[in-house]
């Protein structure tokens, strides 16, 4: 957890040490989704070529996708009695992921690029799902499930893309 994030006194009967530890992933996460999102806007505003509307319109069903994740991300972080971190500089000084290319030229680089980011987003969040499992914070858990099937589900249209 971020030195930083404030927490509160809290009836949630998770052990202080498993909500710190949750905590300080769903804080990690919502840095990623964060990114991911905005990654997602500059894929959509820039693809060109002669697929440009049908990615133009996927890289913004994805963007859409991740939008309300984020929100639960940051809910989660604040029902367990901390301080959400999510802001875009928060976001951008402590996101894992690589940093969106801006030198690429066709739609294929463009899918390839937001892929591999939904990937390294689905990825994290799979293991923070059984993280928490494994600390028995169900709901944290449950989130992170759906975060994964989601991106899972991002991935494969992605991926259709490059077959």
């Amino acid at each position: 957890m971020n030195p930083t994030t404030r927490t509160y006194p809290t009836a949630n009967s998770l052990d202080v040490t498993i909500r710190a530890e949750m905590i300080g992933i769903l804080n990690q996460h919502l840095a990623d989704s964060f990114d991911l999102y905005s990654q997602s806007k500059q894929a959509h505003w820039n693809v060109k070529g002669m697929n440009f509307i049908a990615l133009h319109k996927l890289f913004d069903e994805i963007a859409e996708a991740i939008e309300p994740l984020i929100d639960s991300i940051g809910e989660r972080v604040t029902a367990l009695g901390a301080d959400a971190q999510g802001t875009a500089r928060m976001a951008a000084e402590n996101s894992r992921l690589p940093e969106f290319p801006g030198d690429l030229d066709t739609g294929e680089q463009f899918v390839e690029a937001t892929r591999d980011r939904v990937a390294m987003f689905a990825n994290s969040a799979r293991e923070a799902a059984n993280k928490a499992m494994e600390a028995g914070d169900e709901a944290t858990g449950d989130l992170f499930i759906e975060i994964t099937r989601e991106m899972d589900k991002l991935n494969y249209f992605l991926e259709a893309h490059l077959r």
